[in-house]
């Protein structure tokens, strides 16, 4: 997964109370998220989050999610270690250890097979073309029949930027590493489409941010 060359102001997490991280952008987005997954997220099986991060995410989705077996996911040692302690500051039993997985690399997805929900936010626009399409494809191997794949985050509409903000940390992410940036919204559900979701569905989010919500054939 690419993670050299990134501007300092990608990942802002203060350690906490017990090795919890805290993420000021995951506070902000959290209950728009869940909104979006109570309404669209099966109501059982397996769940699988990619970059979990620092963890607040996962453990506030399975609190709220019970019926679902939630798998967090990180490939940094350190965001291992708070999702982990997250999890044990917590009563869910429907919550795992965290593994290690690094969803840009072929794959992950046969070794995951069975999965009713893969989540990914806040990655698309931190890795590549390449990754990103690498990314989906395991994800539609990993999700069983009718299985769902919700990617958030930021995203070029039609190849442009939504606001002066956007454009501006768009060219600092490319500015920092040419191969990252934020993706144009048609040329992902492009890829989706290519990799077998049959179901695409596009959900506006606050602070210009985009949810796609795509079910496999």
């Amino acid at each position: 997964m690419t993670g050299s060359g990134l501007p300092p102001n990608v990942s802002c997490a203060a350690e906490g109370e017990n090795g919890r991280m805290h993420a000021p952008a995951a506070e902000r987005n959290a209950d728009a998220l869940l909104d979006v997954l109570q309404r669209h997220a099966p109501g059982e099986g397996r769940a699988l989050e990619l970059a979990s991060g620092t963890g607040q995410h996962v453990a506030l989705f399975a609190r709220a999610l019970s019926g679902l077996i939630w798998q967090p996911s990180e490939v940094d040692a350190t965001r291992l270690a708070s999702i982990e302690a997250w999890r044990q500051g917590g009563t869910c039993e429907n919550l795992l250890s965290p593994i290690h997985l690094n969803a840009t690399q072929s794959g992950w997805g046969t070794e995951r097979k069975g999965q009713s929900l893969i989540l990914v936010v806040n990655l698309l626009h931190l890795i590549s073309r390449p990754e990103a399409q690498i990314l989906i494809s395991e994800a539609s191997q990993a999700l069983h029949a009718r299985g769902k794949l919700v990617i958030y985050g930021p995203f070029l509409r039609d190849g442009s930027a939504t606001s002066a903000g956007d454009r501006a940390f768009d060219a600092q992410l490319r500015a920092a590493n040419p191969e990252i940036g934020y993706k144009d919204d048609n040329e992902i559900e492009q890829v989706l489409q290519e990799s077998g979701f049959d179901r695409v569905e596009r959900i506006e989010m606050p602070a210009n941010n985009l949810v796609f919500v795509a079910e496999m054939g």
